[in-house]
C-alpha cells in the first residue's frame, strides 16, 4: 500500500474511532456551598438544566443517601412540583444512567430522545435507602434524557454519567472522508499503470 493512501486510512480509522474524551460523571458536590439545598444552575456542567425542576441538597436524610461526596439533586419540595425532569445535553451524547435512592414505594426511568423522538426508555429501578445505578440501556446518541418518577421528591440523583466524545458522525463528514480515499485509490491505482 502507498504511504501516502496508509496515513490517509490510518488518520480516518483515528478520526472515526478516538474518543478525545472519557466519560463525564456529574457528582452535585460543588454546587451547594453552606446552603444545604441550592438549585441546579441552568448550564452545569456543559448541559441545559433550565427543564429540570431540580435542587441540590446536602444535608444527610433517609432514605435520601448519595451514592458519592454530600451533594445530590431532586425534584423541588413544592406541591404541584413535577414528576419528570427534563435535561438537555448541547450536543449528541450517549447517556450512561445515574445512581438513584429514595423511598421504597416509588420507583424512576429514563426516557431518552434523539431529535425530538423518543428513542428509548429504561428499565424501572425500584428504589430504596441503598443507592443504585440505573442504566440508561441505550448506546445510540441522544440529545435530551427525561428522568419519570411516579411521585414527586422520592427519589434523589447522584453521579449522572455521559459521554460527550461518542457522538455520531455527521453522514455528510463520512461520505467526505470515504469520497477522498476513493479518489486517493484512484490517483494511485493511475500512478501503478
Amino acid at each position: 500500500m502507498h504511504p501516502i493512501i496508509r496515513s490517509c486510512a490510518v488518520s480516518a480509522a483515528i478520526a472515526l474511532c478516538a474518543s478525545s474524551a472519557s466519560a463525564t460523571v456529574l457528582s452535585f458536590d460543588d454546587i451547594a456551598g453552606p446552603d444545604e439545598f441550592a438549585a441546579v444552575p441552568g448550564n452545569y456542567g456543559g448541559l441545559d438544566w433550565s427543564g429540570a425542576g431540580l435542587s441540590v441538597f446536602t444535608s444527610e436524610q433517609a432514605p435520601f443517601t448519595a451514592h458519592s461526596g454530600q451533594g445530590r439533586v431532586t425534584t423541588d419540595w413544592i406541591d404541584g412540583g413535577p414528576v419528570a425532569s427534563t435535561i438537555r445535553f448541547l450536543a449528541p451524547t450517549v447517556f450512561g444512567g445515574a445512581w438513584f435512592a429514595g423511598y421504597s414505594d416509588s420507583s424512576v426511568r429514563f426516557d431518552l430522545y434523539a431529535g425530538g423522538r423518543l428513542v428509548a426508555s429504561s428499565a424501572s429501578l425500584q428504589l430504596s435507602e441503598a443507592p443504585a445505578f440505573l442504566d440508561a440501556g441505550w448506546d445510540g446518541a441522544i440529545d435530551t434524557v427525561v428522568v419519570a418518577s411516579g411521585f414527586q421528591a422520592s427519589y434523589v440523583m447522584d453521579d449522572l454519567t455521559f459521554d460527550r466524545a461518542a457522538q455520531v458522525p455527521e453522514p455528510g463528514s463520512l461520505a467526505l472522508l470515504l469520497g477522498g480515499l476513493g479518489l486517493a485509490g484512484a490517483v494511485r491505482r493511475r500512478t501503478l499503470r
